[in-house]
């Protein structure tokens, strides 16, 4: 967990600062507990994502009621959080203070009577919003009713917990839009003692610190931040004293600090870190003032070195101040700045990046105790993702494989014998099992060629491919240079002769290829063999998306609103013609019924 300023200065900047132009987020707080003190934390984490949050709060302890009853005020369509806290002290008293009185068949019916209560206040809620649900979990005791005795048995206290936990953790995974806050991650932050006000419950139930309520608010953050697009995709690395210690240029190969015992273990596990993340599908790139052959003979000859050339999608090793050489690093892997995190131990260098390129996440790195920078990395959330696919464990191939096909593409003046060159093979599908979580991991992450950037669960995925008013499809491409894997996501809507494009939208890796123009052209075919005699696609308009503004109108549609630039859009396609041809220069398109 990286720090947060204390709780003065947040209440300062969330009240100082001029938010009213910001994209709100309304978020609603149910609760049997106290816990009023979060609400400017979770402001604040909202601005750092660039939303103006308001929070409300239901009465207290009435948790069951607003869910099952209706709270019409706090949970509607325009709700977008809502945030559920249940003590277990309110659940059952029986399983909190009274457990040692209960034989092990009363354990078992509170367990199950505890559970059918979460599950019925779940249901009331989602039947009132469909907006993001995080529940938070229940706090294991830090004093087990039976001792050192109740972690040796199955039917302890602690497992009683656990068990509730577990059970409610695949309820919510099972319900589209739901989350699971494990609040033991968050106690685990502060450290027990810590974490509870003791003084604070007895008078107004409200059971913890500030500090407590700044971990809790930061691990919500994290679930929030993909849900709105706003997680960040590559982590751009300095080199010296960085990712080892000392600098290569004057220690040599053998002077720098890198090796599995201290002092160089730092960097060490620092490198295992990062890889750890280059798996999850993180892209990693270098920005380093160094002379380019001494950085890659260290990664191809350090015997300690845990990343390699194949980790890196691209480097930026020269001479040229960090803040041009990360404006090329966007460029060169088809991103925005504000997808980049960038590490280095120079003040000076993070503080140009944050004057010059305030959307780059700039972290500066304790130089002095380089102890820290394994956790200050997997602390920081940035880029976390609700969901976790097949394919992020091979994005840094691909993007390495995008970097090849821009040096074809540059050696080649005629584009359709460029494309043609590439061999570009098209498989479009429906959602299935497999494809789902990366369908909807991209449109949580997707924000320059996304016509509405709509954000879906892969629940709320796996509800539009059942249902038989509405169709999935994904696009996959290879070429010669390697597979792409899933990189475009239509989801189609069918009212009578009607077919809406709900969502339409590409990675940024495949852009330029006319890879959109096959997708569109299946999914309007898909619309046709359906019957549809019109297909209607919309533009809702971001601060990313502005090069797709014109993409209807371009590929054939009717603008119905005539907005001015900027505006959002509606528009559409006469399907009862023939449809135009596709391009003739890929290898191979197919699209598969399964």
């Amino acid at each position: 967990m990286t720090s947060t300023p204390n709780y003065s200065k947040i209440q300062e900047i969330v009240n100082s600062t001029q938010s009213d132009s910001l994209p709100n987020l309304n978020v609603s707080v149910l609760r049997t507990i106290m816990v009023e003190s979060i609400e400017p934390y979770v402001r604040y984490h909202a601005l750092q994502m660039g939303h103006n949050a308001a929070v409300q709060f239901g009465e207290y302890d009435n948790v069951f009621q607003e869910a099952v009853g209706g709270r019409p005020d706090l949970m509607n369509d325009a709700t977008d959080i809502v945030l559920v806290f249940m003590g277990l002290e309110s659940l059952s008293w029986d399983l909190a203070r009274n457990f040692t009185a209960l034989k092990p068949e009363g354990v078992r019916n509170e367990i199950e009577r505890v559970t059918r209560h979460m599950e019925t206040i779940l249901s009331g809620i989602r039947k009132q919003t469909s907006a993001m649900v995080i529940w938070h979990g229940l706090e294991t005791p830090l004093y087990p009713a039976l001792g050192v005795v109740d972690s040796q048995v199955e039917n302890g206290q602690l497992a009683a917990v656990r068990e509730i936990n577990a059970h409610f953790r695949s309820v919510l995974a099972a319900t589209p839009n739901a989350y699971f806050l494990d609040m033991d991650i968050c106690r685990s932050f502060v450290g027990g003692r810590n974490f509870y006000d003791l003084r604070y419950w007895h008078i107004g139930r409200a059971p913890y610190t500030l500090a407590a309520v700044d971990a809790i608010a930061f691990e919500q953050a994290k679930f929030i931040r993909p849900q709105k697009g706003k997680n960040r995709k590559c982590l751009v690395l300095d080199c010296d004293n960085t990712i080892w210690g000392g600098i290569i240029g004057e220690d040599g190969i053998n002077g720098i600090k890198l090796s599995k015992t201290y002092p160089g273990s730092s960097f060490f596990e620092f490198q295992q870190e990062i890889v750890s993340l280059h798996n999850r599908g993180v892209i990693l790139a270098l920005c380093s003032k160094n002379n380019e052959a001494d950085v890659w003979e260290v990664f191809d000859n350090h015997p300690d070195m845990v990343l390699c050339r194949a980790h890196i999608a691209t480097a930026q090793i020269n001479w040229q101040d960090k803040a041009a050489n990360l404006r090329q690093i966007a460029l060169d892997l088809n991103i925005g700045l504000d997808s980049l995190v960038f590490m280095d131990d120079s003040d000076f260098e993070i503080n140009l990046v944050r004057e010059q390129l305030p959307e780059v996440e700039a972290v500066l790195m304790p130089k002095k105790t380089p102890v820290l920078y394994r956790d200050l990395l997997a602390g920081g959330g940035w880029f976390d993702t609700l969901t976790l696919s097949a394919e992020d464990k091979i994005r840094g191939a691909m993007y390495r494989a995008e970097a090849d096909r821009k040096k074809l593409k540059a050696q080649t003046t005629d584009m359709k014998s460029y494309y043609a060159s590439l061999e570009m093979e098209i498989t479009i599908a429906r959602a299935n099992d497999f494809s789902i979580p990366r369908i909807s991991q991209q449109t949580q992450k997707t924000n320059q060629f996304n016509l509405t950037t709509r954000r879906y669960s892969e629940a709320d995925i796996a509800e539009f491919a059942a249902d038989e008013n509405s169709d999935v499809i994904c696009l996959s491409l290879q070429d010669r240079f390697g597979d792409s894997g899933i990189v475009g996501t239509c989801v189609l809507q069918f009212n009578g002769g009607e077919a809406l494009f709900d969502s339409f939208l590409l990675s940024c890796r495949v852009l330029g290829r006319d890879v959109e123009k096959v997708f569109l052209l299946q999914a309007l075919q898909i619309a046709k063999d359906r019957g549809c005699i019109r297909a209607i696609g919309e533009y809702y308009a971001t601060l990313k998306n502005v090069q797709v503004e014109l993409f209807y109108g371009n590929e054939g549609f009717e603008e119905l609103s005539q907005g001015s630039v900027g505006a959002n859009k509606r528009f559409a396609y006469d399907l009862t013609g023939d449809l135009p041809d596709m391009p003739d220069f890929f290898k191979s398109i197919t699209f598969s019924q399964e």
